[in-house]
């Protein structure tokens, strides 16, 4: 079979076991067939082109689950004629890299190409990524590896220079349409009501298994309850909860997290509700999102509204009571108090400031004069000498008095910003300095 002939759909194909459960009955047998992904595989894009080319090459399929990884890769395996060699990162071991090293050093012998494909690559170590690398290298075999995390951060670098790396996306809902009508015929009893197929596709999240997986659970359960149609309210009763999309370790996890802080810190309340709650829904710790909202009180809004930390801390502690669901209403309220409060970054910066400076400038000794001399001795060394005891001052400030050691010139790390409180501070900052001014402090 030559690489063009995995778009036609005239290709004879074995037919399917009519017990192999739906989604693997309706695996897709050519790129045509494949719903979705339109942007690797419409005419003129990546994944198309490679394939017209005629070439293999090895390939990293990043995307979430039920999206067409294992299918992708198989396609390109059949495409090219090539031994597909399945390694399960999460099952296997380097017994079975060596044993799909020796089988393909087999088929090299009779001149057979072979794909090793890698699902869940991620969960491989260095050590066993790296067993691959002298193989991809000489050309023994094209490296197919599937992940759902970025394989930035999971695939070892050498590893990664040597592969393409494609980004499928997660299924529309239009898309998700197109392959509950394929499977319909498939299940020719299962009747679905009016607007049902809409609430299939919010359940099945962009994974077209998972849509799969519903339809064929549906269709069992409607069979055995001998209802004719399928409605929402049997729907509901007939499955249980689904929880979205959210490895709590993953891509979409931290993909979530940073939309809810830059929701908050954009001041947009409805938008960091929204993140909140399909945090939540998707089966995060509210914890996690308490200990992230302190943070954002923190970083983001400072001393503009310092109230917003004790809120924050407030909301963790009223959901350590409470517990769920009732606690996370608190989280909801910090959540949307944060995002309308005035914003300020200022201690943020301030704190990374001064922490870059220490860690750059050798250590200096504390000024005598700020010294506390608890015996006779230090005192007699000049301990606490001069020390301007500030509530004694006019003002309650001893203008021109310096607090830095003597070999550090004066720096300013704290720029206070219009914004909320932190505008009264700037101006009382300011007052400060003309006073320090009139003293002569330089």
């Amino acid at each position: 079979m030559c690489p063009q002939d995995l778009f036609s759909a005239d290709v004879a194909e074995p037919a399917p076991n009519p017990r192999a459960p739906l989604a693997e009955r309706l695996r897709p047998h050519t790129l045509d067939e494949v719903v979705g992904q339109t942007h690797l595989l419409g005419p003129g894009k990546p994944l198309r082109l490679a394939f017209d080319a005629g070439k293999l090459h090895s390939m990293i399929l990043w995307g979430p689950p039920g999206v067409g990884k294992t299918t992708l890769a198989r396609l390109t395996a059949q495409a090219f004629g090539a031994d597909f060699i399945a390694i399960s990162a999460v099952l296997s071991g380097v017994k079975d890299i060596r044993e799909a090293v020796e089988r393909a050093r087999m088929n090299q012998s009779m001149g057979r190409a072979t794909i090793v494909f890698v699902d869940e690559v991620h969960r491989f170590n260095k050590a066993q990524q790296d067993a691959f690398l002298p193989h991809v290298e000489a050309g023994l075999f094209t490296f197919i590896g599937a992940t759902t995390e970025n394989p930035s951060f999971e695939v070892v670098g050498a590893l990664l220079s040597r592969a393409q790396v494609y980004v499928l996306k997660s299924l529309t809902p239009d898309e998700l349409g197109q392959l509950m009508t394929r499977a319909l015929k498939e299940l020719p009893a299962l009747k679905l009501a009016d607007g049902v197929d809409t609430l299939l596709a919010a359940y099945a999240d962009g994974d077209a298994r998972k849509l799969l997986n519903l339809l064929e659970q549906l269709d069992v359960a409607a069979r055995t309850a001998k209802v004719a149609e399928v409605d929402a309210a049997f729907i509901e009763n007939a499955l249980a909860q689904s929880l979205r999309r959210f490895d709590k370790g993953g891509e979409a996890f931290y993909d979530q997290i940073s939309a809810l802080h830059k929701s908050v810190r954009g001041s947009d309340p409805d938008a960091s509700l929204y993140w909140l709650v399909r945090m939540l829904d998707g089966g995060t710790d509210p914890r996690y999102v308490g200990r992230r909202l302190v943070r954002m009180a923190s970083e983001d809004i400072g001393l503009a509204d310092p109230r917003a930390l004790r809120l924050a801390l407030d909301a963790v502690e009223t959901y350590e009571r409470l517990g769920s669901p009732e606690g996370e209403l608190a989280l909801a309220e910090a959540c949307l108090y944060l995002a309308c409060a005035p914003k300020s970054n200022a201690v943020y910066v301030a704190y990374n400031a001064a922490r870059d400076f220490v860690q750059s400038h050798p250590s200096s000794d504390v000024p005598l004069h700020l010294r506390n001399a608890p015996t006779k001795l230090m005192k007699a060394l000049g301990y606490g000498h001069a020390y301007r005891y500030a509530h004694d001052e006019p003002e309650a400030y001893a203008a021109g008095e310096r607090y830095f050691p003597d070999d550090v010139p004066e720096q300013r790390f704290y720029e206070p910003t219009p914004r909320g409180l932190e505008g009264r501070i700037a101006e009382k900052l300011a007052h400060l300095k003309r006073l320090d001014e009139e003293a002569g402090k330089t």
